[in-house]
């Protein structure tokens, strides 16, 4: 029996090597960066602006910073930057950055998290606010809205490469992100089929912006990169582009987890 899904048509421009390559499909579209004044959050929101995405960014106290980021966005070609003031795990803070969003909300990303170092119970209870519970609950409240607008869209959150393998002394963060890790591809499952809502996590590795700045500049994965394990450090652009293909409209991944750590996780047992 024939498909009833299979495309002859499409099939067809294939043979010919006719094949669709949309550029900036983001263009007019809106994205909610929760976090997005941080370092890895502000590469991604040049980059967004650029294709002439309309940005909402959520901040968590840094209004001088965030001020200067929306400036630098909208010079770079967002059409419109909107700025949200505060914590992701208060019920407002999340509301708020949906609402300004509106109903062409399109893209979720939350960088938000915090390092937490420590493994006592204060720390450990900061951390899985910080680091799992706002995110996730965020990440929940978009899917909703989504859901309910019927209106296909995208949700990344991050963890880190310490979420998915075991490193020294982080128990209180790596827990934390290895949590939401879980609760995204648990989503994602939850929300697949129709609308094409579609949830994906990133792992940064060591990269030259965000909270791993302070454990590069202390030395701490010199080894790698003298050892060969990783070329170099990772850049805040490197993470841009990973979450631009994740929340290319239409796109074809879902519940993926992408550790963009340039090998370290693969071949950290070689320095």
């Amino acid at each position: 029996m024939p498909s009833d899904y299979f495309d002859e048509s499409l099939a067809a421009r294939y043979e010919r090597f006719e094949f669709d390559f949309p550029e900036r499909t983001l263009a007019g579209r809106t994205v909610v960066l929760a976090g997005g004044s941080g370092g890895l959050g502000a590469a991604t929101a040049i980059l967004l602006a650029r294709e002439g995405a309309r940005l909402v960014l959520g901040y968590r106290s840094n209004r001088e910073r965030a001020e200067a980021l929306a400036s630098a966005a909208r010079a770079a070609g967002s059409p419109a930057v909107e700025l949200v003031a505060g914590d992701l795990n208060t019920v407002e803070t999340r509301e708020a950055l949906l609402t300004a969003a509106g109903p062409s909300l399109e893209a979720l990303v939350a960088f938000s998290g915090d390092p937490a170092r420590g493994a006592d119970e204060q720390t450990l209870r900061a951390s899985l606010e910080a680091n799992y519970l706002g995110p996730v609950l965020l990440a929940r409240a978009a899917a909703e809205r989504l859901r309910d607008a019927e209106t296909p869209g995208s949700i990344v959150l991050f963890s880190s490469m310490q979420g998915g393998y075991p490193f020294e002394g982080s128990t209180a963060y790596a827990s934390a992100k290895a949590a939401l890790t879980q609760a995204a591809l648990v989503l994602a499952k939850e929300v697949g089929g129709r609308p094409n809502i579609r949830v994906n996590v990133v792992a940064p590795g060591a990269t030259m912006a965000g909270m791993a700045q302070t454990s590069l500049r202390s030395g701490k994965y010199d080894p790698f990169v003298a050892s060969g394990v990783i070329p170099r450090f990772g850049r805040a652009e490197d993470i841009a582009r990973t979450v631009r293909f994740l929340i290319e409209p239409d796109s074809y991944v879902t519940g993926q987890v992408l550790t963009a750590d340039g090998g370290m996780t693969l071949r950290r047992d070689q320095r």
